[in-house]
This record gives structure tokens, C-alpha cells and sequence, in this order.
């Protein structure tokens, strides 16, 4: 079960910050929306709460709002209501170069192993997974050569050596 959780963790469910319930009514009357911290929407209409149902819905003020597999993809409104919020403290990963292999190509050779021993374990799956990640977000960085969120991630996890074990390799 910790080997799912930490998994699901880095494959990229990434904790919002914390921000208030956002709501407004849709057009027409036709019931009061409210988007929880984790952008989770529901619609209450005649006393009765339900979720969303995924779409645009055109809001009471013009303005829309989309829901994607139940969750609301964040309009200006939500995001300017959570712009609010005090800033959050920067992470230790922030604004460090990467010099030599970056964090998660370090993960990938140790729980894969140098020459891919391991490569077809669960754990070898998803450190490929973050590799992949940390590219996408560098390429689409204006700094590519410094530390990305994913980067971050791969830095906690090579500390933890309970669920990303190093590969068993032999020595010749």
C-alpha cells in the first residue's frame, strides 16, 4: 500500500495550495456553484448538493467555467481569490542549478541500475515516469539548466531508501 501511495504521489498528484471554497451562481438561475480547495465543484440546486457535471458552464457575471472529470479548471476569478492567500515559503529545490545528472536521472540509475538491471520493476517504471517528467518541465523552462518541481520530488525520494531501493547489481 506505501509503495501505491508514494507512487501516486510522484507520478503527479501534486497538493494544491491551501485556498479558500470559491463560489458564484451559474446563468439563469439555475443553481449556486462552489469549488472546494481541491477544485472539486458542486452545484446545489432546489437544497440539493451534487457534483458538476463536466463541460463549460456559462456563470451568472458571463464569465465560464470548465469542469474536467469532475474537477474545475481554475478561471481567473478562482485564481485571482487564491492570489489572496499569503505567498508560500520556496522550496529548498528552488532556484538551484542542476550540475552533472539532475536529481532524477540519479534516482532512475540507482533504482533501475546503471546498465537497467531493474528495469522491469514497478518502482524502475515510475522513476522513468518522473525522468520523463523533469525533461518535459526543463524543455518547457526558461532555465533549463536549474531545478524543476519534478526535480524536487526526485531529490526527497533518492533520501528514501525504504521504497526506492537501489538495484541489485553484480559486480564482476
Amino acid at each position: 500500500m506505501k509503495q501505491l501511495i508514494c507512487i501516486a504521489l510522484l507520478l503527479g498528484i501534486s497538493v494544491p495550495l491551501q485556498a479558500a471554497d470559491w463560489s458564484s451562481s451559474l446563468s439563469g438561475g439555475r443553481g449556486d456553484i462552489t469549488v472546494s480547495r481541491d477544485n472539486r465543484a458542486t452545484v446545489r440546486q432546489r437544497g440539493i448538493d451534487r457534483p458538476l457535471w463536466d463541460g463549460t458552464h456559462r456563470l451568472e457575471d458571463g464569465s465560464t467555467l470548465i469542469i474536467r472529470n469532475g474537477i474545475a479548471v481554475p478561471n481567473p476569478a478562482i485564481l485571482e481569490s487564491r492570489r489572496q492567500l499569503p505567498a508560500p515559503e520556496p522550496e529548498e529545490w528552488e532556484d538551484m542549478r542542476i550540475v552533472g545528472t539532475s536529481p532524477c536521472e540519479r534516482l532512475e540509475r540507482k533504482v533501475c541500475g546503471p546498465e537497467n538491471e531493474c528495469l522491469h520493476t514497478e518502482v524502475c517504471t515510475a522513476v522513468s515516469q518522473l525522468v520523463e517528467r523533469e525533461w518535459n518541465e526543463r524543455r518547457a523552462s526558461h532555465n533549463t539548466g536549474y531545478m524543476t518541481p519534478t526535480s524536487g520530488q526526485c531529490q526527497q525520494a533518492l533520501k528514501d531508501t525504504g521504497f526506492f531501493v537501489k538495484c541489485p547489481t553484480e559486480t564482476r
